[in-house]
């Protein structure tokens, strides 16, 4: 497409909007979603209550996940056309376990001005009431639906050292912490559901009383659950090999994660390690 004529682009605005209280939306939000030619929405009639209520009267278009490659498309062609869009989701930041990745990757690469309105984000809310001293941790969205693939996706979290934040439905919350309970262990937990709703729950709780507590009630409202680490144990051995004879037959980490690990914490070369891995995973085959 030929971008040579002085016609202006337009904006990409990605917008975050309040994930229950309206009182949380920002003085820049609104006034950009006030002056954009158009909001592209992830449910319209969902958006349509948040303009109204900040009587905003921007026309809406649908961006939901499956139309998203198509809708991009017909949106980027907007924005060469000097149009400026602001792109919002039902609630929080999108593109974070919402639609919108796709818009913006297509708009970079057609070198359409992106500017992000920070706010509200459910993660960041939940992680700042749970208290917790790591300064690092796993943010994985929504676990697979699939039994089989969020077991192979737990097994492979068994050995992290970080804390882990999963999104969750009050539909399938029950089988996330049932197979986490059975796979990774009754570790500490914490919830956070409704949040800066009327009916907000912050459960701080071993992950086997959560699952007692979500059985026994009705579920509403998504969830932000964490998982913390379990308790590092220590590897023994004084040597490379010793220590790869203990991560082998103590650890479910891979083969390259160990190689990695050890290569760092030895001051090793990664590949050296890895080959002298290869040799001593073998021989339990």
């Amino acid at each position: 497409m030929d971008n040579s004529s002085n016609q202006a682009i337009g904006t990409l605005y990605i917008a975050a909007t309040p994930i229950g209280n309206l009182e949380d939306i920002t003085l820049r939000c609104l006034r950009v979603l006030g002056d954009v030619d158009l909001i592209a929405a992830e449910d319209t009639r969902h958006t349509r209550k948040l303009l109204t209520h900040f009587d905003i009267s921007t026309p809406l278009i649908s961006y939901y996940r499956e139309k998203e490659t198509e809708r991009s498309v017909q949106l980027v062609e907007r924005l060469l056309n000097g149009e400026s869009i602001a792109l919002v989701s039902d609630a929080g930041t999108p593109g974070i376990s919402d639609p919108g990745a796709v818009l913006v990757r297509l708009a970079r690469k057609s070198s359409i001005q992106i500017v992000p309105l920070p706010g509200p984000s459910a993660i960041t809310t939940v992680l700042s009431a749970a208290g917790l001293t790591s300064p690092h941790f796993l943010f994985l969205g929504f676990a697979p639906s699939k039994k089989s693939q969020r077991r192979s996706l737990l097994t492979s979290l068994k050995d992290a050292p970080w804390p882990i934040v999963f999104y969750e439905s009050p539909r399938r919350i029950e089988k996330l912490l049932a197979d986490i309970l059975d796979i990774i262990g009754d570790r500490q937990g914490f919830w956070g559901r409704e949040v800066t709703k009327a009916y907000e729950e912050l459960k701080s709780d071993t992950i086997q009383n959560l699952l007692s507590f979500a059985s026994s009630k009705k579920n509403r409202g998504e969830f932000v659950l964490i998982v913390e680490p379990g308790l590092a144990t220590k590897a023994e051995g004084d040597n490379l090999l010793e220590l790869l004879v203990w991560y082998r037959d103590n650890t479910e980490m891979s083969l390259k994660d160990v190689s990695r690990k050890i290569a760092g914490d030895l001051g090793l070369s990664r590949s050296n390690v890895y080959q002298e891995a290869l040799a001593i995973y073998k021989q339990k085959q």
